[in-house]
């Protein structure tokens, strides 16, 4: 386990200065509000069915700060070294719940930006639980890829203790956080039909 870790901080840090700018490095301020089996609706507990799947062009037209967006996803999606993906319930796929900015890299997955609906913060939130089923997203693709569902990401210096005891991410100096495959198994287990 040890080699193993070594080699990942390793790949972390060679991916990270080839990958990212530094004016491209978001440090992630998503509240993990609850980690449910798929987002639930905060007014009557209903839980809904959900996918993540590439976002278009179209969907990103519809995410700017005046529509309440924290982040120019427009910019993040004309990055050519990402992916943008969109959560959405599957019986309403045109209605984004959340976003997620990710980069396929040599042993793991960066997570670049993600990002809750407007309708899904604030005091009039919608829905709980798309914070951990974007993470947990980002843990499976990563499994899938053969990476053993390792992920890595900047966290903002005041969400570096929510995303150790929420996610089981591992805090790997500066703002660098690590989810390691026991972790990302079980966000993987929680959200997905495995």
């Amino acid at each position: 386990m040890v080699i193993l870790t070594v080699k990942f901080t390793l790949f972390l840090h060679i991916s990270y200065i080839r990958i990212m700018s530094e004016d491209s490095v978001y440090h992630l301020d998503l509240i993990v509000d609850y980690l449910t089996n798929s987002i639930r609706q905060i007014s009557n507990g209903e839980t809904f069915e959900t996918e993540v799947v590439p976002a278009s062009k179209e969907d990103i037209k519809q995410t700017s700060k005046k529509e309440g967006w924290h982040f120019s996803w427009r910019t993040e999606f004309n990055q050519d070294d990402r992916t943008v993906y969109k959560l959405v319930k599957t019986n309403e796929p045109k209605t984004i719940q959340g976003l997620l900015s990710l980069s396929d890299t040599e042993g793991f997955v960066y997570v670049h930006l993600a990002e809750s609906a407007p309708i899904n913060f604030g005091p009039k939130k919608q829905h709980e639980g798309v914070g951990g089923n974007l993470f947990a997203y980002a843990c499976k693709r990563s499994w899938d890829q053969g990476n053993e569902g390792f992920v890595s990401f900047q966290s903002k210096t005041q969400l570096i203790a929510h995303y150790e005891k929420i996610l089981g991410a591992v805090h790997n100096g500066g703002h660098n956080m690590i989810i390691y495959p026991r972790e990302a198994l079980f966000l993987i287990k929680q959200y997905f039909k495995v």
